[in-house]
């Protein structure tokens, strides 16, 4: 099961076919696994990276540190549920360290984005601070080099 997961982590596209000659197993034993691996919510989507950059759009990611006050007997749970309802945000993860929440968003400006953050986020009750992080430029997603092309990396000499 773990090497159909790995897999499909790696390439989601890769034909039945292919991966059941992989793992040396049916087509029909691994389209079964998979229904069931979906069933169960181990796989929970299928998703394409996308350079949307070099496709043309222009957006802005940035990441947000927030701050909580636990509520009683749901500690951080509802608070994150709120946040992560909001269709601007991307992902969110209950932290360790100085901060509770890790939350990315995307928006199409700089001032949309801080315009979330002080009207949305901030504003939700039990969000006792929060600290904004701008991405500048991604190397590396999910695993994938971004701009991975061919350079030719050696020193100019000068006569």
């Amino acid at each position: 099961m773990r090497e159909l997961l790995e897999l499909l982590e790696h390439d989601a596209r890769r034909p039945v076919s292919e991966l059941a000659s992989m793992l040396q197993r049916s087509e029909y034993e691994v389209e079964k696994e998979i229904r069931e691996l979906e069933k169960n919510k181990i796989i929970l989507s299928y998703n394409t990276l996308i350079n949307w950059e070099k496709f043309g759009d222009d957006t802005v990611t940035a990441i947000i540190e927030v701050n909580l006050l636990p509520q009683r007997e749901v500690g951080f749970d509802s608070i994150a549920e709120r946040i992560y309802r909001f269709d601007e945000v991307r992902t969110v993860y209950l932290m360790s360290g100085s901060f509770d929440l890790l939350v990315i968003i995307e928006g199409k400006s700089l001032n949309d984005v801080a315009n979330f953050v002080a009207t949305r986020l901030a504003t939700i009750e039990g969000v006792t601070g929060t600290r904004s992080h701008f991405m500048l430029k991604p190397y590396k997603k999910d695993g994938v080099i971004i701009n991975d092309e061919e350079r030719d990396r050696r020193l100019v000499v000068s006569p």
